[in-house]
């Protein structure tokens, strides 16, 4: 059975994708991880691609997963892509969702200005408590606050570089969400034509939030795109 990685997004954790995971089994053997800061898995490093990518190392060595495939959603396709050119052959293929890509210090700013813990406990409570309980017993506000510096970091400095993109060798499928506001077209397909080989399909009707896409229409999506 082919085995299949699950990566999560910012802010996010293995605990969103249990009703993916469970559409999923039947024809994968599937796996969900959460990064180091992430979904109650405690971190003292600073948040960064890099950190993230030697995670998803360190979790297929103890799997001892040779061939891989890899979903990565937003950021986890992000890490995913930067394992992919950093060491080819630890993963298989890959398939992202949302992914953001279009990386500078204005798109940084609007971005991390959205990541004000206080506020969000303030203005959106449901938001708050749902953080905190998908990363029990970790500090959400601290977690946010290292991802805010995570998107500050790749304003000033891009993780994935036209050389990365040049260096993978794996099929890659590249999906965003006809509804997504986060990620523009522009910048995925600018990405799909520096992967040699890749491919980029719009999603219609789809959202950026994981929470607001069709669990079934995704299952069903990694399954064609894996098969």
């Amino acid at each position: 059975m082919k085995k299949l990685l699950i990566l999560h997004g910012a802010l996010g954790g293995a605990a969103q994708f249990e009703g993916l995971t469970a559409q999923l089994k039947e024809n994968f053997d599937v796996a969900v991880m959460n990064f180091e800061g992430h979904g109650g898995r405690p971190s003292e490093k600073a948040f960064s691609i890099e950190l993230f990518a030697e995670n998803v190392k360190e979790e297929l060595r103890n799997r001892d997963w040779s061939e891989t495939a890899v979903f990565g959603y937003s950021m986890g396709g992000y890490v995913a892509l930067k394992l992919a050119a950093l060491e080819p052959g630890r993963i298989t293929s890959i398939l992202t969702l949302g992914t953001k890509f279009a990386w500078s210090p204005e798109i940084a700013a609007k971005e991390t200005a959205m990541l004000n813990p206080d506020k969000i406990e303030e203005k959106v409570p449901k938001f708050a408590q749902a953080l905190a309980q998908l990363h029990a017993p970790l500090n959400w506000k601290e977690m946010m606050q290292k991802t805010a510096d995570l998107m500050r970091n790749l304003g000033d400095n891009p993780e994935l570089t036209s050389e990365d993109f040049a260096a993978i060798t794996i099929p890659v499928t590249l999906l965003l969400g006809s509804e997504d506001t986060m990620v523009s077209e522009e910048e995925t397909l600018a990405v799909q034509q520096q992967i040699p080989g890749s491919r980029f399909t719009k999603m219609e009707g789809w959202q950026h939030p994981i929470e607001r896409v069709n669990t079934a229409e995704l299952a069903e999506k990694i399954q064609s795109v894996f098969a």
